[in-house]
């Protein structure tokens, strides 16, 4: 079973390669599709796999263990394929309905996305996690540059600039972890965080990935490069690039520290101060997408309140809440790409009445704020409270800091929240739009027709997404146990030595 492991990063880069010769639109659309949804299958094999073979191991061109290109797959990893090769899916398929996939060399750069985000998750060392990230991130400038609006070029240029520079900190902690333990294989660093040598390295690489993840006060690269993107894009970005970042931290923290690392209150004040400050961020924004790239920083601060806890339940319900927080967010980003495509402007303050015009689609969207904000019926309930149990499980004051953190940013989110809501789905009929014509080029408002509205074929992927949300608050119970086996297994390095080095 474990020779199959490298396929998942062979095939993405095969068709990649085969959809820069074959320029075709149904080869190029079945390509992106079946990339996406082989790796979905895959990673429910593996899961089902996982349950009797908690972690297998590949070591690339048979090399002794330790020393080659090794991947790895436990539940956690399983379970990030699944979820990211479903958000690929549905993003790439809202691409396809915007015709976006068509935009010159689109689809092969997306899937060589994909192949560096398959390769970041079963990776199992932080070399070779250092080339993966490079190979998702070298796609991702083309397609900002490729896509969104007419600012995309200044903003892909800030957007290049700070990867830059964090992928040389990250490769730069990955030589002094080599430096200092003698090797950068992660099963062959578990439990040696106790060495002031390796933990000085493994901040600096968790430094660099969390600057990647947008923690603050290092995070305004994006909530301004994600919104000058299109829609589909953001969603492909909001559900991989931020998490691929947050799931390494996990990964890399857990298998070196047994315990709370030295520096462990820089980290909760970094925690800290990105669920509030970007919260109340959101405040300032005019653009739909714009409120949820910062509703998006939050969430990353939520998600590594396991980090900060360190324990199985903290951990299961950090990677609950990531998994919830990919699906909604990425629900939210394309029923925002719908309205724009609709009514070409996300700016809710050009917008008003959508709850009367488009109902269907406010009820999508006012269950994705409620899933924000952790109410029912929504994933958010569960992926809040888990958080809520772990932070009164650390010790005091972090304990008080965690929980005051996350009902200050509940509120505040709320509060935000429903101020685009007010703005954009209540208030009296729209009077004036810019529809998508080329006559006017959306240049000035024009009288808005009589059967403007989001048409189902633009909506069904964010409704798909937010009712899988939905299903996931009456089915929590179902998938608990998922994220309790990944929890156990990182934090349990044992099985994924003995997988990885014999």
């Amino acid at each position: 079973m474990s020779a199959i492991l490298p396929v998942f990063v062979a095939l993405p880069l095969l068709l990649a390669g085969t959809t820069v010769l074959l320029r075709g639109p149904l080869v190029q659309r079945l390509a992106l599709l079946a990339a996406s949804g082989l790796t979905l299958l895959g990673g429910i094999t593996l899961l089902a796999f996982h349950h009797g073979t908690p972690v297998i191991a590949h070591s690339i061109g048979s090399y002794i263990p330790g020393v080659g290109i090794v991947f790895v797959s436990d539940t956690l990893s399983a379970l990030m394929l699944v979820i990211t090769a479903f958000m690929t899916l549905l993003s790439g398929g809202f691409l396809i309905l915007t015709g976006e996939d068509r935009y010159r060399f689109v689809v092969p750069l997306i899937l060589m996305l994909g192949a560096g985000v398959n390769g970041a998750i079963l990776t199992g060392d932080l070399f070779n996690l250092f080339v993966w990230v490079e190979v998702m991130l070298l796609p991702s400038y083309a397609l900002v540059a490729v896509t969104g609006y007419w600012r995309r070029l200044g903003i892909g240029r800030m957007f290049a600039i700070a990867n830059i520079i964090t992928s040389t900190t990250l490769v730069v902690g990955v030589g002094l972890l080599y430096g200092a333990a003698g090797t950068v294989n992660l099963a062959s660093l578990a439990g040696r965080g106790n060495d002031p040598q390796v933990s000085l390295a493994t901040a600096v690489i968790l430094f660099a990935l969390l600057v990647k993840a947008g923690v603050v006060p290092v995070h305004g690269w994006l909530p301004r490069s994600y919104p000058a993107t299109s829609a589909g894009i953001m969603g492909l970005f909001s559900a991989i690039h931020t998490k691929v970042s947050l799931y390494a931290a996990y990964r890399t923290y857990a298998t070196i520290f047994e315990g709370p690392a030295p520096w462990l209150p820089v980290l909760t004040v970094v925690v800290v101060a990105t669920i509030v400050v970007a919260s109340f961020s959101t405040f300032g924004e005019r653009r739909i997408r714009g409120a949820l790239a910062f509703q998006m920083v939050a969430g990353v601060g939520q998600i590594l309140i396991g980090l900060v806890v360190l324990s199985q339940a903290s951990i299961a319900a950090g990677l609950f809440y990531m998994v919830h927080h990919m699906i909604t967010m990425g629900g939210l980003v394309l029923a925002s790409g719908a309205i724009e495509n609709a009514y070409g402007s996300g700016r809710f303050d050009r917008l008003s009445g959508l709850m009367r015009r488009d109902p269907i689609l406010a009820a999508t969207v006012a269950l994705g704020f409620l899933s924000l904000v952790g109410l029912p019926p929504t994933s958010g309930l569960w992926g809040k409270l888990g958080l809520v149990l772990a932070s009164a499980g650390a010790p005091s004051p972090t304990s008080w800091w965690l929980l005051g953190a996350i009902a200050l940013a509940s509120i505040v989110s709320v509060m935000a929240l429903q101020r685009v809501w007010r703005d954009a789905f209540w208030g009296a009929p729209m009077k004036d739009y810019l529809p998508d014509d080329p006559t006017t080029s959306r240049s000035a408002p024009v009288p808005i027709a009589p059967d403007a509205q989001v048409t189902w074929r633009m909506q069904w992927p964010s409704t798909l997404l937010i009712g899988v949300s939905v299903l996931l608050f009456f089915g929590a119970g179902l998938v608990w146990p998922l994220f309790e086996t990944a929890a156990h297994n990182l934090t349990d390095t044992l099985m994924y030595v003995e997988a990885v080095l014999g």
